[in-house]
C-alpha cells in the first residue's frame, strides 16, 4: 500500500484511537480503573503512530537530491520503526508499570462503577471498524499469501503497522473488559491489574515484532522471488542476451526497486548491439515491474552456452 494511493486505513484508525482515548481517559478519572488507563494511554500512542505513519508517508515522496541520489522511499521505513518504539515505551512498557503497581496496591472501582464496561464495549466497536477497514485495504494487495506471511513480506509497513495495532487494541480491550469485568464482579482490584499487565505484555510483543520487521526494511530487502522470477524473465526474453551471470535488488522504498544486474553477451556482438539489448532489458524489466526505476545492467562476455545452442 501507498499512502499516496490508500491513506483510508491509516485515516480510519487515527480517527477511531482519538475518539477512543478520550473516552478511555474520561473513564479513568471518573473510576481510577488501571485497565482504562493503559488501554487511554495505548489509544493514545496509536493515535501518535498514525500520525507518523502519514508523515513518513509524506516526506518520503520528495525528490531525490546530490545527498541522496536514490531519493527518500525508505524514510516511510523509519517512521515506522518510530512506531515500534513509540508502542514498545509509550504503551507496552507503561501498562507493564501499572499492572504490577495495581496488583501490589489494589483498589477497587467504586464510583461509576459501570462506566467502563460501557467505554469497552463502544472501543470494541470502533476498533472494530478500524480494523475491518484495514483488513479490506490489505486484501486489495495481499493475494493469496497468508496473513503472517503478508505482515512479514510486505514492503509497504504502513498497512502491517495499522493491521497489528488494531489486532493489538482489539485483543487488548478484551483484556480490560475481562480484568474490570471480574474487579466489579468480585470487589478485589487485583483483576484490574492482571488485565493491565497483559495489555502491556501484549503490546511489548507487537512491538518486538515490529522492530524485527522494519529493520530488516531499513537494511534493505530484496524483491519478492515472484518479482525476481518476473526481471529474470524480462531479461532473458531480450535478443542478443545470452543469459544472467548474477543479480541484485533491493527497495529504494515500498514503491521503488533497485536492479542491478551483469548479463552474458558473445564476444563477436557489436558494441551498438549490446547496446541495444541493454535499451530493451531495460524497458521490458520496467513494463513487467513498473516499481523497477533504478535499473544497472552491466554486459560481460558469456562463457556458457548459449540460449540458443542449449
Amino acid at each position: 500500500m501507498s499512502t499516496e494511493e490508500s491513506p483510508k486505513a491509516i485515516v480510519a484508525a487515527l480517527a477511531a484511537n482519538l475518539g477512543i482515548a478520550v473516552t478511555k481517559l474520561i473513564a479513568f478519572a471518573l473510576t481510577g480503573s488501571s485497565s482504562m488507563l493503559a488501554e487511554g494511554i495505548h489509544s493514545v500512542a496509536d493515535s501518535g503512530n498514525q500520525v507518523l505513519l502519514l508523515i513518513g508517508g509524506k516526506r518520503s515522496r520528495r525528490q531525490a537530491t546530490p545527498d541522496h541520489p536514490f531519493g527518500y522511499g525508505r524514510e516511510r521505513y523509519v517512521y515506522a520503526f518510530l512506531v515500534s518504539i513509540v508502542l514498545f515505551t509509550l504503551g507496552g512498557l507503561f501498562a507493564v508499570y501499572e499492572g504490577f503497581e495495581k496488583i501490589q496496591h489494589p483498589e477497587p472501582i467504586e464510583s461509576w462503577r459501570w462506566v467502563p464496561v460501557a467505554v469497552l464495549v463502544i472501543a470494541i466497536g470502533l476498533e472494530g471498524f478500524s480494523f475491518r477497514t484495514a483488513v479490506h485495504e490489505s486484501n486489495r494487495t495481499r493475494g493469496a499469501v497468508s496473513w503472517i506471511q503478508f505482515l512479514r513480506r510486505a514492503k509497504a509497513p504502513e498497512l502491517p503497522v495499522v493491521l497489528l495495532e488494531d489486532t493489538a487494541a482489539l485483543i487488548g480491550l478484551v483484556f480490560a473488559l475481562f480484568g474490570v469485568g471480574l474487579t466489579l464482579i468480585t470487589g478485589n482490584g487485583v483483576w484490574d491489574g492482571v488485565g493491565t499487565l497483559a495489555i502491556g505484555f501484549l503490546l511489548v510483543a507487537v512491538a518486538v515484532f515490529l522492530m524485527v520487521e522494519t529493520k530488516s526494511l531499513l537494511l534493505g530487502e530484496s524483491a519478492s522471488s515472484d518479482v525476481i522470477r518476473q526481471i529474470e524473465a524480462a531479461i532473458n526474453s531480450v535478443e542478443h542476451v545470452d543469459g544472467i551471470i548474477h543479480m541484485r535488488t533491493m527497495h529504494l522504498g515500498p514503491d521503488e526497486l533497485l536492479v542491478a544486474a551483469k548479463i552474458a553477451v558473445k564476444h563477436d556482438d557489436t558494441a551498438s548491439a549490446v547496446a541495444a539489448a541493454i535499451d530493451a532489458a531495460e524497458a521490458k524489466i520496467r513494463a513487467a515491474v513498473p516499481i523497477a526505476r533504478v535499473i544497472y545492467l552491466e554486459p560481460d562476455i558469456s562463457r556458457q552456452p548459449s540460449k540458443v545452442d542449449s
